[in-house]
C-alpha cells in the first residue's frame, strides 16, 4: 500500500511538472496566450472590484481560464499539425481553423456571462 501513495505522488509530481511546461511553452511561444492571461488578469481584477455574487465572481473567472484552456489545446494542435507536416493541406488548415475557433467560442461565452452579469 504504501508503495502505491509513493508511485501515485511521483506520478502527481510529474504530472505537475509537465503541466507547468506545458505553460511555460505556451508563454514563450504563442501571443495570443500571452495576451488572453493579461485579459484575464484584468477580468479577474473588474471581477474583485465589481460588486458581484460569489457565484457571478467565479463564473466569469472560470470562463476565462477556460479561454486560456482552450488556447493551450488550441497550441497543441497547431503544434502537432506543423509537426506531422510542413506542407499545406486542407485538413491541416480546418485543424487549425476549428482549434481557433473553439477559442473564439469560449470568449465569446466570457464576454456572455460578463454582460449577463453586468446587465442583470
Amino acid at each position: 500500500m504504501k508503495e502505491k501513495a509513493i508511485y501515485t505522488a511521483k506520478r502527481l509530481v510529474l504530472r505537475t511538472v509537465w503541466s507547468l511546461e506545458g505553460l511555460r511553452y505556451a508563454w514563450r511561444s504563442e501571443h495570443s496566450f500571452r495576451t488572453w492571461v493579461w485579459a484575464n488578469l484584468i477580468s479577474l481584477c473588474a471581477a474583485l472590484v465589481f460588486d458581484l455574487s460569489g457565484g457571478e465572481r467565479g463564473l466569469v473567472i472560470a470562463l476565462g481560464l477556460l479561454i486560456l484552456a482552450a488556447e493551450l489545446l488550441n497550441t497543441a494542435i497547431e503544434d502537432a499539425v506543423d509537426y506531422i507536416s510542413g506542407e499545406e493541406h486542407p485538413l491541416a488548415k480546418t485543424a487549425k481553423d476549428t482549434g481557433s475557433a473553439a477559442v473564439t467560442v469560449t470568449a465569446i461565452a466570457a464576454g456572455v456571462a460578463w454582460l449577463a452579469v453586468l446587465i442583470g
